[in-house]
């Protein structure tokens, strides 16, 4: 089987040296599908992207390289899919944020070729731009990328969201928005009008209130966020994707007030959480249900979302891609006016 990378690499400043990489390359069964020249400070970065045959390792790429007097400064695998030239995949990724500004951060993952962008402070290893902090682990960014991402942040000129609009299959309207220590009482109000089935299906235990401290940790989870849906003053549903020890895997669940099941608010915030999981670089998504219990998979059906499932441990284990076509149920985003 075949397998794309994505190679930046340093060569001498001498005439054929790019040349004599590819026909290299060449020599070492690898079709070149794509050769971007990037600025930089002293010099440029050649960045190739190659169909390498199957064997073929990324070392034999980097020695390939290395060989003709160049140096590999960063590799990491590609999709096929995304391979498009820059200027049609900023204008893509702009227009996607311009639609829906809560994909704000996707779009700026996209532009940069990040391996995630979240929101707040940036930490070690990772670089700000606005309220975003972005992390690419296989090569540094580089002022060019740097430039193009805070571009695309001044062509929006929005804040991000903290709420998105949907319309229930009934037409009901309701918003979706981060949870804070605020909304303790009402997410507990949440529980205690939800029947035991439907807390034993997301608990897998009998049980008829929450604890206090249960509350402060889903509304504020130490490594991951959590969206409710509000209708009027009440919270109805409550989505949760945490991290895992897996840096490509996420966790995530979901809790819906009877009254509520079966009318697409499931759907909207599992759709919210996927967008939010390919913002942060997830290529995964698992949650734990029981073995009879299959609504989320219908769920993310209903969401555009592909699914696998297998039995471990006594439990169903859904794992379902983030990337997906359009939610089947309507949602808009609603920013608050700026002050200036």
């Amino acid at each position: 089987m075949t397998t794309t990378w994505r190679m930046r690499i340093e060569l001498s400043d001498s005439p054929g040296a790019l040349a004599r990489v590819t026909v290299r390359l060449a020599s070492a069964d690898c079709n070149v599908l794509a050769l971007q020249v990037i600025p930089v400070p002293g010099g440029v970065l050649d960045e190739i992207v190659v169909q390498a045959a199957p064997g073929v390792l990324p070392a034999d790429l980097i020695e390939a390289i290395r060989t003709e007097g160049g140096k590999c400064v960063g590799i990491t695998r590609a999709d096929v899919r995304d391979l498009v030239d820059e200027p049609t995949a900023v204008l893509r990724a702009a227009r996607m944020a311009l639609s829906d500004p809560s994909r704000t951060a996707e779009a700026l993952r996209q532009v940069l070729s990040a391996d995630a962008v979240t929101h707040g402070e940036a930490a070690d290893g990772q670089v700000q731009l606005g309220d975003l902090a972005a992390r690419r682990g296989w090569s540094s960014f580089t002022q060019v990328e740097l430039a193009r991402g805070q571009a695309l942040l001044d062509l929006l000129d929005t804040p991000a969201p903290t709420m998105r609009g949907m319309l229930s299959d009934d037409g009901v309207a309701l918003v979706l928005r981060p949870g804070t220590s605020e909304d303790e009482d009402a997410v507990a109000g949440l529980h205690t009008r939800c029947s035991m089935k439907t807390l034993f299906n997301r608990y897998h235990s009998g049980m008829r209130t929450v604890p206090r401290r249960w509350l402060h940790r889903l509304l504020n989870p130490p490594r991951g966020t959590t969206i409710l849906a509000q209708c009027a003053d009440q919270v109805v549903a409550l989505g949760q994707l945490l991290h895992t020890g897996t840096p490509t895997s996420a966790e995530v669940s979901l809790l819906v007030e009877d009254t509520w099941q079966r009318r697409g608010v499931g759907t909207a915030l599992l759709g919210a959480l996927a967008a939010d999981a390919r913002a942060a670089g997830f290529q995964e998504l698992v949650a734990w249900c029981l073995p009879s219990e299959t609504s989320l998979v219908r769920t993310a059906a209903r969401a555009g979302l592909d699914t696998t499932t297998r039995r471990e441990d006594g439990l169903l284990r859904v794992s379902i891609a983030p990337r997906g076509s359009a939610l089947s149920t309507p949602i808009t985003t609603v920013v608050a006016e700026k002050t200036r």
